[in-house]
């Protein structure tokens, strides 16, 4: 996975689903089709990773080779829970919002210890060792050919990435009489499996030779300076003596929005909601040693509300893994330092919308999905929010399916506690140009959670609401005789993620909303994102401000502009804790209520062309070559707007916006309809 925000030398670039277990007869196998599993036993489906086919084939994997894996547990009652979620989460249900505490979800859906005790002793006698378990899983070692005994399934290796990694020839299996007990099993693929920072950037890795140890996080990442001319507003500031585009002097990007300008654009300002009593959580990996500092600086140069006690609350593990950024080291190496700078404007972000929601940041070991899924476990085990911004994801085709019904487990249980999770679309428009395949992001795509897409976003002299486009970026450079644009109007360089997923089946909620042209896409009937969307371009962004590592060796605070739909999850769940608070209760999983508000005045209608058929929106932008300062010169170039590779907003719902951006009346909405028996009107 990787994280979803975008920082292409000055934005952020950025941004695990569901097979049920199931005892089906035929699976796969990579080398050869594989038997119909043993008389007794049931498959685990999507245990197979799509990649280990027989063109990949490298041979049987060593016998003797250590194995790690984790049995996940299913519970108890799996269609009831998923019945009870949509239930709470359906604002036309009688039971909408009557949710379960965490110990009356473990107490009526978790696993019993009959069940534990099941799975573990099947394991033991088929040879393997549990080495450690808790409610969600058992985690178990052994050689591969006890692995494959125990789960069913040759272990081969195969050649991906340049690399060759071991994986199951045919799905897993377990005993028949386990088939209710055993939710999924991961880790008998070695291919990594985790996100990367969304604001990634070549030179926040640690220093050669000094990767961190494990229960100590590497230093600031190297610096970025966004360079001037700046515009205040959107088309403040001409860039003149530049080549016209689109038949006029384009404007310079902006130097970034503040939290009060995001304010008004969505209406918060005139709501005069602040978040208060609301909890949120956010979900990165690692946790910034200078994170406490940064935040409190830029509140207090900003206008923002200072943080209160323990308004901002860091769970961190015990130990980190994964730190450096050296894949020729540790194939599943994480750069923890570049995740810094998600996790500040994550924070700075959803401070900003929210000035007095509480904060608990959960900070994952790496950026493994089976350390994210563990975060993702304690928020909903302790109930440490109402609300979870997520910035992370990756490219479906990528990810692993082995996972796919644990995530949507965690998804559906905090559904049910009156929890709901936020993940930004993917910051690579239809992933054409990263992967060479159109396909959608998950978790985004997963229909348990609110896929938040991405706008370009223009304001006025005021900061009153202009304009909004979809996040979609066409990159030109300026000319070496400085006379036109090369390329015009240049390549994709960026956009929101979106589309028609190839794995999940469309929500009832999106029915008679989303269009039918994306639903059946792919041929199906599929879950189409976004939901729903706000700022995510990093050349109309939020400034963010971080500690840095400078070239003369320093490490200081500094402020510059970023985006993607790194921008755009913070920004909605920080809008969503206002929400909560007028509505005075939890708003839990959000989808049902954001689609039954599609129509009104609910959201901006964000198309590409917000001001008539053929007009184009476009900015100049100059960019330090050294990313810090002008000494090797700079590098100017044309973006324009609304152009996310085959993707469009249009009006009404589409596979780049959603539903569209909150309004002031989104949040209106949710507030309680007036007691006029009290006022004797």
């Amino acid at each position: 996975m990787r994280i979803n925000s975008s920082r292409r030398r000055g934005g952020v670039a950025l941004a695990a689903v569901l097979p049920l277990l199931a005892a089906v007869s035929a699976g796969t196998a990579a080398h050869a089709a594989a038997p119909a599993p043993r008389q007794g036993r049931a498959i685990v489906a999507g245990t197979k990773p799509g990649w280990a086919q027989p063109s990949t084939d490298a041979g049987a994997a060593a016998g003797a080779a250590p194995v790690t894996a984790r049995v996940y547990l299913a519970g108890r009652d799996q269609a009831g829970l998923e019945a009870l979620a949509r239930q709470v989460s359906d604002p036309k249900s009688s039971s909408y919002g009557h949710y379960l505490t965490a110990q009356q979800l473990a107490d009526r859906f978790g696993p019993t210890d009959e069940q534990t005790a099941r799975v573990r002793s099947w394991l033991t006698s088929a040879g393997m060792q549990v080495t450690a378990a808790n409610a969600h899983y058992l985690t178990v070692q052994g050689d591969v050919e006890t692995a494959e005994r125990a789960f069913g399934t040759e272990l081969r290796t195969y050649h991906r990435d340049g690399r060759t990694y071991r994986a199951p020839a045919s799905e897993v299996t377990v005993p028949a009489e386990l088939a209710g007990d055993v939710l999924s099993v991961s880790g008998l693929s070695t291919a990594p499996s985790r996100v990367h920072p969304g604001k990634a950037r070549t030179a926040d890795a640690p220093p050669a030779g000094k990767s961190a140890p494990r229960d100590t996080l590497p230093g600031p990442g190297a610096a970025f300076v966004n360079s001037p001319p700046f515009s205040t507003f959107y088309g403040s500031n001409p860039a003149t003596g530049t080549p016209q585009a689109y038949g006029a002097t384009q404007p310079y990007v902006l130097q970034g929005y503040n939290g009060s300008q995001l304010r008004s654009a969505y209406g918060a300002t005139e709501s005069g909601l602040t978040g208060k009593g609301v909890k949120v959580a956010i979900v990165d990996a690692y946790d910034s040693p200078t994170l406490g500092d940064d935040v409190a600086q830029y509140a207090a140069a900003h206008g923002d509300a200072p943080y209160g006690k323990n308004q901002l609350l860091r769970y961190d593990p015990a130990v980190w893994t994964h730190t450096t950024a050296d894949t020729s080291v540790d194939p599943n190496a994480c750069d923890a330092s570049g995740w810094y700078g998600e996790q500040t404007l994550d924070v700075e972000a959803l401070h900003a919308m929210a000035p007095e929601a509480d904060i608990s940041y959960v900070g994952a070991a790496s950026c493994g999905d089976p350390d994210l899924l563990d975060a993702l476990d304690r928020v909903v085990d302790q109930h440490l929010a109402d609300i979870v911004s997520n910035s992370y994801g990756e490219a479906e085709n990528a990810s692993d399916p082995a996972l796919d019904q644990v995530y949507r487990r965690i998804f559906v249980r905090g559904a049910v506690e009156g929890i709901g999770f936020y993940f930004s679309s993917g910051d690579d428009g239809d992933e054409v140009a990263k992967t060479g395949t159109k396909q959608s992001d998950v978790p985004a795509s997963m229909p348990w959670v609110t896929a938040v897409g991405g706008t370009s976003l223009g304001l006025d002299s005021s900061d009153t609401y202009r304009f909004e486009t979809g996040w979609g970026t066409q990159k030109a450079l300026l000319s070496a005789d400085g006379a036109g644009w090369t390329n015009f109007p240049g390549t994709f360089s960026g956009g929101a993620g979106g589309g028609t997923s190839s794995r999940f089946d469309a929500p009832y909620y999106q029915n008679g909303i989303v269009p039918d042209a994306l639903v059946t896409a792919n041929g199906g009937h599929n879950r189409v994102v976004p939901d729903i969307a706000a700022v995510a371009d990093p050349n109309t962004g939020f400034l963010v401000g971080q500690t840095q590592a400078f070239p003369d060796g320093s490490a200081k605070y500094s402020e510059y502009r970023v985006g993607g739909t790194s921008l755009a999850c913070p920004v909605m769940a920080g809008l969503q804790a206002l929400a909560q608070q007028a509505k005075g209760a939890p708003l839990g999983f959000a989808n049902p209520a954001i689609y039954d508000r599609f129509g009104s005045g609910a959201y901006h209608d964000v198309t590409d062309h917000p001001f008539g058929p053929g007009s184009e929106l476009a900015e100049v932008r100059v960019d330090f070559t050294n990313s810090v300062d002008a000494s090797a010169g700079t590098v100017t170039s044309l973006r324009t707007l609304g152009k996310d590779s085959s993707l469009s907003a249009v009006a009404g719902y589409d596979d780049v916006t959603g539903v569209g951006s909150p309004t002031a009346d989104y949040l209106r909405s949710y507030c309680p309809p007036e007691d006029h028996d009290h006022d004797g009107s």
